[in-house]
Order: structure tokens, then sequence, then C-alpha cells
């Protein structure tokens, strides 16, 4: 079994964010990076394949050198070879071509991305992908069993839980649920070690274009200051409310 799994270089959330040329570019200064976590959910899941089926597993971000630590990590973690496309992440549909052209010179079974990065929130680049070479696509994935050729997996829908199976080759849209965050592989020693004797790839990118452009970012609005009202004033409670919140 051949999986690939593809990686997104995301700021981590608890990093201090600016933009620079009049709000129309991201600052990385002081930033961290880390994998994307549903992309991390992601890849967990396919070492589980590599270990129980002996499946190859192949990571690959589209990116600068700057993305290559967080490959390496994936390296850590136990992938067998990684691949950096070398060019910026210009919107969904420029990544998704780049991994198409990717996908056409090598057979993989199952494709895996995160549903969403969790920088953008664009959930676009799966589908699209799925699109461009005639797969069958499952997002939102939560469950992933394959049994002779078949896969059978389980989804988050509005409502409930629904279950689809399809043969390979597959798209999968990872998030929690494929796995647990107590299920994530904390790289050890060892894993660090062999990383470095691992294959990382660098390959050109395909002719393509964007079909979105940033206009402009612009950071959430600071919460305005709270008033606190004792449980046993109930007028004044309703008379804010009414008055000042305008709700009632």
């Amino acid at each position: 079994m051949n999986i690939l799994v593809c990686i997104s270089n995301v700021p981590d959330t608890t990093s201090k964010i600016n933009f620079t040329e009049d709000h129309k570019a991201f600052d990385v200064n002081g930033v961290q990076f880390i994998i994307n976590p549903n992309d991390e959910f992601g890849l967990t899941r396919a070492i589980w394949f590599q270990q129980k089926n002996q499946a190859t597993v192949t990571v690959v971000t589209v990116g600068d050198s700057s993305c290559e630590p967080i490959l390496r990590k994936c390296l850590a973690i136990g992938a067998n070879k990684a691949i950096r496309i070398d060019t910026s992440a210009k919107d969904g549909f420029y990544v998704a071509t780049q991994l198409k052209s990717l996908c056409e010179k090598e057979k993989y079974d199952i494709i895996i991305c995160g549903r969403e990065s969790i920088d953008y929130n664009g959930g676009m680049v799966p589908g699209m992908l799925a699109q461009m070479l005639k797969l069958p696509f499952v997002t939102n994935c939560i469950s992933m069993e394959v049994i002779d050729n078949v896969v059978n997996a389980k989804r988050e829908i509005d409502g409930g839980i629904e279950s689809i199976s399809s043969s390979l080759p597959i798209i999968i849209g990872a998030q929690k649920g494929l796995v647990e965050e107590s299920d994530l592989i904390i790289p050890n020693m060892r894993g660090i070690m062999q990383a470095r004797q691992k294959p990382l790839d660098v390959i050109d990118p395909v002719s393509s274009s964007a079909k979105s452009s940033v206009e402009k970012f612009q950071k959430p609005q600071e919460k305005e200051s709270v008033k606190l009202v004792a449980s046993e004033n109930i007028d004044e409670l309703i008379s804010l409310l009414h008055n000042e919140a305008k709700v009632i």
C-alpha cells in the first residue's frame, strides 16, 4: 500500500500574529510553525497502516525551504520519505494543482489531507484534488479501515455519522477522530536520528496560476470590557440587557 500524506506548515496558535505591507502580507518573524493538526491526525493513521500493513508513507508539502523542519519532524514520526514542491502556496487551487502533478507521476492508493488548515480554514485542497484526479473523496473522516482493496470509512455529517465504502484509490479529509490527540506520535531520539538519513526530495513546481489573492488581513476586534451584575440585582440586569445590549 502506497500512502501520500499532504502536510501544511501553519503558525502555532500561541504565536503573536502581525502583518506587514499595509496588512497585505503575513509577518513570519517570531512565529513558530507546526504541522497542521488535521494533517497530523492523518499522518498518524498512515503510520498505523505502515505498522500493520507494511504501507509506504510519503509526506509532501508545497512551500519554500522554511518548511523542511516540519517535513523532518514527519520523517521522525515515521514517514518513509518526504517531498517538498519548491514554491509558495499561493492559494488552494494552486496547491491542488501542484499535488495533482505529483499524484499523476506516482501511484498512491490513499491520499490523506487534513480536512482544512488552521490558518486559512479554506477546506478546499482535498476536494479540488479529488475532482482533478477523478477519485472518490471522504472528508470529515473519523474512521477508516482497508480490507482487500475496499475502504470502509465514517465521516461526520450534520446530525450524525455517515458510513461509506469505496475501492482504492481514494482521497481522505482527515480530522480528530481518525485518531485521537492521545494517539499522536511524539518523535523520540531514535526517530529524530533516523529522519536525518531518510530522503527529502525537492522538486520543481508545474506551471499554474492562483485563482484568488489576499486583499488585506485584519485582526478580530478586541473584546469589549464586561459589566458584572450581582446575582440578586435582577432589575439592573434587565435594564442593561434592554438599554445597552438591546437584546430584550
